[in-house]
């Protein structure tokens, strides 16, 4: 049986009835292993059928619960598909937003303004989790970040022309010199 560490991802092992396999997951009391002839399975790290063979990125601790937090919270935002509660203009609810070709003989485009503001709050959104990995990214250097969020401001800066969509000033996009 192996020691009370806790082994890390890439570490090859060998249980006793699946036969080889690698770390590919660490939880908190098991290990997601693939196994070459059986998947990915979750083993308990106590498990006695399990023998190390080449151990890797050894700890003797796993994430913090501020580090699990960070993790939830990033993640939730990337992919949850959450949005700000944003009010739209009073004048624009169930109001329709129409696209007219140069030619007239080809049909306008018609869009609800609710579904349109929505897609606007949602590229809002994303920006600011944009802006946020970019922020707290570990590899980045300072002028990089400051560089990369120099292109995000001159984004939200575009996007002032949808302000008027918006019921408070206190969401509106704000470019250059705005703020």
């Amino acid at each position: 049986m192996m020691e009370q560490t806790t082994l890390g991802i890439g570490t090859r092992l060998q249980h006793t009835q699946l036969g080889p396999g690698v770390i590919v997951g660490v939880k908190y009391a098991t290990y997601l292993i693939s196994f070459i002839h059986h998947g990915i399975r979750e083993v308990d790290k106590t498990d006695s059928n399990l023998d190390e063979i080449i151990p890797e990125n050894l700890s003797t601790e796993i994430e913090t619960s501020s580090e699990v937090e960070r993790s939830l919270l990033k993640i939730l935002q990337l992919w949850g598909g959450l949005t700000e509660v944003v009010a739209l203009g009073d004048k624009w609810k169930g109001g329709t937003m129409l696209l007219q070709p140069a030619d007239k003989s080809l049909k306008p485009k018609e869009v609800e303004i609710d579904v349109f503001f929505h897609k606007i709050v949602m590229l809002r959104d994303r920006l600011r989790v944009l802006e946020q990995n970019i922020n707290s990214h570990k590899v980045l250097s300072d002028a990089d970040k400051v560089n990369l969020q120099q292109y995000i401001t001159r984004v939200y800066g575009s996007l002032t022309t949808f302000n008027v969509l918006f019921k408070n000033k206190e969401d509106w996009f704000v470019g250059e010199g705005k703020e």
